[in-house]
């Protein structure tokens, strides 16, 4: 039988496709609007309506209901005005995103249009109608909404009595001009801006929506609030912001000399400690002018530096990263006291942005993990900017090597915490794009724990007809993002993916931080919205197990438990702590998926026999990603009366052109989206009586059937031109 089963194996995995470089054979994308006939609809699994069970909280590093029922979202970001969208439209937009098993939504930096035009934080009924209706029917629908509503908060002529220097606010300009005239960065030490903040928020929970009744402050269905978007008291950019603030920037020296008084007592004795010449000519305790730093820059030099020298950091740099911590720690424990005094029983995240390295990085991650959930931005790929236009492009693939791109922002996970990743994506006009989502929901949501992933961003409420959404390059309504959620969320809420086992705990004891004493030393590297982490712990760790931070009084000494059991270094695999997962890296890399209700394969990996549980794979195609997932909430793939197979691999614009070596994009095209079709064999070694339907691109049956025989099956994409396929148990 073994004899006769290789041989099968040889005639149906034989023969190989066109070049890789050759779009001839590609097909247009065409979805329609018609999901409610979809066999891939997902609106059955979402648990309508949300808040059900109770506001969402944390239990540790775990997000579980009142009622102690346990979640994970998978969700998007919807942001600037299209949370106020027309009624028809939200409608639409609901139950698009039901359909393909989206249970949440992050709006976004949405509140700047949305206050009376006079005062920047006092909300009309009018403009808040649409925004009332829209969250209604996320309510009904069973998809849970998050506030990420203050990205640079725009102060407004209103305001001017109650700031201390408006138009010193007002007139800001940063390099980024949608945050200009904002209390961006300088909020963090600063209390009348605080104020404004924090009304706003305070006026928002209190409103009631004038559809079903609620004051947002009740509404369950609001899973957590963020307290200000990529914002953090060590921004790199708040130097430039305090140059055109003067009057703040005394404000915040004041403070830290009263600070400094209150430790030191004198001018003879801060020099003492300091080094007189860590003090510029006349900052002194009694001009209160004694200027500390804010910026990650300045705090990451001095922490490389002390590492590379085994040394403590200096005292002033120590002095000036515990004021400034303690400063926005402050803020957002003011912040969550107002937000808890309306009663609102929910979530709750400080920010989402990073702060270099060493110790400014260190004592931003314990103020987020103080406030509530840690939450993380990190994107991968892209070109030039963000809009696609002809230029250089990053072409590196994140199989390649474990561990990079979106999946390394796992390393600012906290022990005791939930984990978010409220803004991701891999950016066209890279070519492995689809590897993605697959990465965050597997080895991020599945093996790391995450408990949120929000995709940035969906701007339509349908796919778009060119793989950018508008001129942009932040496109979840692409083939190669939304096309797999279907696969991928039944994964994550049918649970398939078990959490591994911590392989990596760096231990920071908060006591020796604030000495200056640094246990390890991590670098953050980045490129506009594209980061790299360069870590103590190999990166790859995050392909084998879990790996976290933990902030505590002890000083454990790091360990790696069966790390290295994990990695073959000499076939170059890794395979997951909990067996479900297998990672192959080398030129080119793979990984598989192997649980009872999900697998397939992501990456290069021509003519490899992937051998399965319930299944075996080959694909004629250089790189693909092939997905073969239970379609029933409960029921393994073994005894699944329904399973859905998703064959996606490379996708691009009509007419769009690269140099020979695919590093440059010399023509964006045009519509349609065009699809590399994808090659596969299958032999199912489960129990037979199937049969394998043709579904179009939006999962609807065609009426055809896919030949099948012994439960061996060719998928031909350039034959069939589709995405998706049905196994039906006859």
């Amino acid at each position: 039988m073994k004899k006769l089963h290789f041989i099968g194996l040889l005639i149906i995995f034989g023969t190989t496709i066109r070049g890789q470089n050759d779009s001839g054979n590609w097909f247009p994308f065409k979805p329609s609007d018609d999901v409610a006939n979809s066999q891939i609809n997902m609106e059955s699994w979402l648990d309508a309506p949300a808040g059900k069970y109770g506001f969402v909280n944390m239990k540790d590093d775990k997000l579980i209901f009142e009622n102690g029922k346990p979640v994970k979202f998978w969700g998007v970001n919807i942001a600037s005005n299209r949370p106020f969208i027309q009624h028809e439209a939200a409608d639409k937009w609901t139950k698009f995103m039901a359909a393909y098993g989206i249970n949440a939504v992050r709006f976004h930096k949405f509140t700047w249009d949305a206050t009376d035009g006079y005062s920047s934080t006092q909300l009309t009924k009018d403009k808040w109608e649409n925004f009332d209706y829209f969250n209604s029917l996320l309510k009904k629908q069973g998809i849970y909404y998050a506030w990420s509503h203050i990205y640079g908060h725009r102060v407004l002529p209103g305001d001017s009595s109650r700031l201390l220097a408006y138009s010193e606010v007002a007139g800001t300009k940063f390099p980024w001009s949608h945050i200009n005239g904002s209390t961006a960065s300088i909020v963090n030490f600063a209390e009348d801006l605080q104020a404004l903040n924090i009304e706003l928020t305070v006026n928002m929970l209190q409103h009631y929506n004038s559809y079903n009744g609620l004051r947002y402050a009740d509404d369950p269905a609001l899973a957590y609030i963020e307290l200000q978007n990529e914002d953090n008291i060590f921004w790199s950019a708040i130097e430039e912001t305090l140059k055109q603030t003067p009057a703040y920037k005394a404000l915040l020296c004041q403070k830290f000399s009263r600070w400094l008084k209150n430790k030191y007592g004198t001018q003879q004795t801060l020099e003492k400690a300091w080094g007189k010449e860590m003090l510029p000519i006349g900052q002194t305790l009694e001009n209160e002018n004694i200027y500390p730093q804010p910026n990650h820059g300045f705090f990451s030099g001095e922490s490389e530096r002390a590492w590379r020298n085994r040394v403590e950091l200096p005292i002033h740099v120590t002095d000036k990263a515990n004021f400034l911590a303690n400063e926005q720690l402050t803020y957002y424990k003011k912040f969550v006291s107002a937000i808890r005094q309306t009663g609102y029983k929910g979530m709750i995240v400080g920010s989402c942005w990073q702060a270099g390295t060493g110790i400014a990085h260190l004592w931003n991650l314990y103020t987020d993990a103080k406030t509530g959930i840690v939450d993380r931005h990190n994107y991968s790929g892209g070109g030039t900017g963000h809009t696609l236009k002809p230029g250089k492009i990053n072409n590196e693939a994140m199989v390649n090597a474990p561990g990079s791109g979106l999946l390394s922002t796992g390393f600012q996970q906290v022990s005791n915490r939930p984990f978010f990743i409220s803004e991701w994506m891999s950016l066209i006009p890279n070519e492995w794009t689809v590897e993605s989502s697959p990465i965050i929901a597997a080895y991020g949501m599945g093996l790391q724990g995450w408990d949120g992933s929000f995709a940035f961003a969906m701007d339509y409420d349908h796919f778009t007809p060119t793989i950018q959404s508008g001129h942009g390059v932040y496109n979840v309504t692409s083939p190669t993002q939304l096309a797999l959620y279907p696969a991928l969320a039944s994964m994550i809420y049918r649970g398939d993916i078990v959490e591994g086992k911590i392989i990596a705990d760096r231990k920071v004891n908060i006591q020796d931080l604030e000495k200056g004493n640094l246990p390890f030393l991590e670098k953050i590297e980045q490129e506009s919205d594209v980061k790299k982490l360069m870590a103590t712990v190999p990166l790859a760790a995050l392909a084998a197990g879990r790996v976290v931070l933990s902030f505590n009084e002890e000083n454990d000494n790091l360990t790696l438990p069966g790390y290295k059991e994990l990695i073959d270094t000499i076939n170059h695999s890794i395979v997951s702590s909990t067996e479900q997962l297998k990672w192959n890296y080398g030129d080119k890399g793979y990984f598989t998926i192997n649980t009872n209700g999900t697998q397939g394969l992501v990456g290069f990996a021509k003519n490899k026999l992937i051998d399965l549980k319930d299944l075996q794979l080959k694909t004629r195609n250089e790189f693909a990603v092939v997905l073969i997932t239970s379609l029933e909430k409960s029921k393994s793939l073994k005894d699944a009366g329904r399973i859905l197979i998703t064959c996606i691999a490379r996708a691009r614009n009509s007419e769009m052109k690269f140099n020979e070596s695919h590093t440059q994009l010399l023509d964006v095209g045009k519509e349609p989206i065009l699809l590399e079709p994808v090659e596969v064999s299958v032999i199912l070694k489960m129990k037979k009586g199937f049969k394998l339907l043709l579904l179009n691109h939006s999962g609807i049956r065609t009426g055809k059937e896919v030949p099948m025989k012994n439960g061996r099956f060719f998928l031909n994409g350039n034959l069939y031109k589709t995405i998706y396929y049905e196994l039906v148990k006859n």
